[in-house]
């Protein structure tokens, strides 16, 4: 049996299982449960997330629909819920600030791609908008900037300059290294977001000539640092960004409809406003420090905080990997390219590693791809997994 085949017997489990997962095994009645509209947004937040910027609805198989009400199969999509809106201001001397973040970018990034040793060096010796104190950004500082309101390129270039004059699928951008080790750079790889496709992914490290990677440099306090709090009640309070998640995952796989209808139902610790996450959300919670590919045991794992998280493991054989980790949904939907701008896919990211249809770790744990939203629909780029797992969001008072 092919690794893709062994993957679909096992995530695609029987939807009855709805009622054997983290949700509450008894219904809360309504007076006890607590409601999103009464939270208090006033707090000053020391990992202020900024919203994906998706502004409309979509069906299954990729259409534009008006936003659906709570009934409805398709209802909790990302342009549903509210979020922080972007803060960027151009400073007038190549610099971008983002006043909810704190961050400042490099508007126009270096003019020729680099090894990531090369972009190391290259923001050491950077010197702009009178600032010497450049740096490579981290995933999570990247992606913040990322702007899912349109796609391709996902990033508002009215503020920031591309890489290239006329966009492409180019438009790579060094973040952090890898700890894992992937099929394409062996130990030594390194991530970059990709500000075309929208993707986060691990790149061999050492890539010279036309496929080298492109550099924003950012200066400011380190942005993305989480601090958890089990609340002692199955959820997992961040109070870094202002969310609270599900200590435990689904456990086990289904397609994206089912994942938007899998969250109304929970009344886990006496809330009934549970979500799915949008993809920055998602992302937010990620653990870059762990690996199931990683080549010490001790950075071996899943992407996620296992002091706070539990998270499923995949049966033996779902990968090459002793022990890995599933994707998860996130509420944000994609479309494959501008030639084929029908929104059939949804964002997801990979807790473990984001194989090839050998098994092998190709882009990295820890990664923001998307997959069609269910079997049967187009087709991705390979490794496709149409039966991802769930974590509940939601918003704390």
């Amino acid at each position: 049996m092919s690794f893709t085949a062994k993957r679909r017997a096992y995530l695609q489990q029987p939807y009855l299982l709805l009622l054997t997962l983290l949700i509450s095994g008894c219904k809360i009645s309504d007076s006890n449960l607590v409601d999103q509209d009464t939270a208090d947004t006033s707090q000053v937040l020391a990992y202020p997330l900024v919203a994906t910027g998706q502004q409309h609805c979509s069906d299954i198989d990729g259409m534009t629909i008006e936003c659906p009400g709570v009934e409805d199969h398709n209802y909790g999509q990302d342009s549903q819920f509210g979020g922080n809106d972007f803060e960027l201001k151009d400073n007038g001397d190549g610099t971008v600030i983002d006043a909810l973040t704190g961050l400042t970018w490099q508007q126009v990034p270096a003019a020729e791609g680099m090894s990531y040793q090369q972009a190391q060096e290259y923001v050491e010796s950077l010197s702009l908008g009178g600032y010497d104190d450049w740096r490579l950004p981290s995933n999570k500082e990247l992606f913040s900037i990322s702007d899912f309101s349109h796609g391709w390129p996902y990033l508002d270039s009215e503020v920031f300059a591309l890489a290239q004059e006329h966009g492409g699928k180019d438009e790579q951008f060094w973040t952090e290294e890898y700890v894992g080790n992937t099929m394409e750079g062996g130990s030594e790889a390194a991530f970059g977001i990709n500000h075309s496709t929208g993707h986060i992914k691990a790149y061999p490290a050492a890539i010279e000539g036309p496929m080298a990677k492109r550099v924003r440099a950012v200066r400011g306090e380190v942005y993305g640092v989480n601090d958890f709090v089990d609340n002692g009640d199955g959820t997992v309070t961040d109070r870094a960004t202002g969310l609270m998640w599900a200590q435990q995952d689904s456990g086990y796989g289904m397609d994206w409809q089912m994942a938007l209808m899998f969250t109304k139902d929970s009344a886990l610790a006496g809330h009934n406003d549970w979500r799915l996450p949008n993809i920055k959300e998602l992302q937010s919670i990620v653990d870059y420090r762990y690996a199931p590919s990683a080549s010490f045991g001790e950075d071996q794992g899943p992407a996620i905080d296992r002091r706070y998280f539990t998270i499923t493991v995949l049966p033996s054989n779902t990968t090459l990997y002793p022990e890995d980790y599933p994707y998860f949904w996130s509420s944000t939907s994609a479309y494959f390219s501008p030639e084929d701008p029908a929104y059939a896919y949804a964002w997801y990211v990979a807790f473990g590693t984001a194989v090839n249809n050998e098994g092998e770790d190709l882009h990295g744990a820890g990664v923001v791809r998307f997959d069609t939203k269910y079997e049967g629909g187009p087709a991705a780029e390979g490794g496709e997994r149409y039966y991802n797992f769930v974590r509940l969001v939601r918003n704390t008072p």
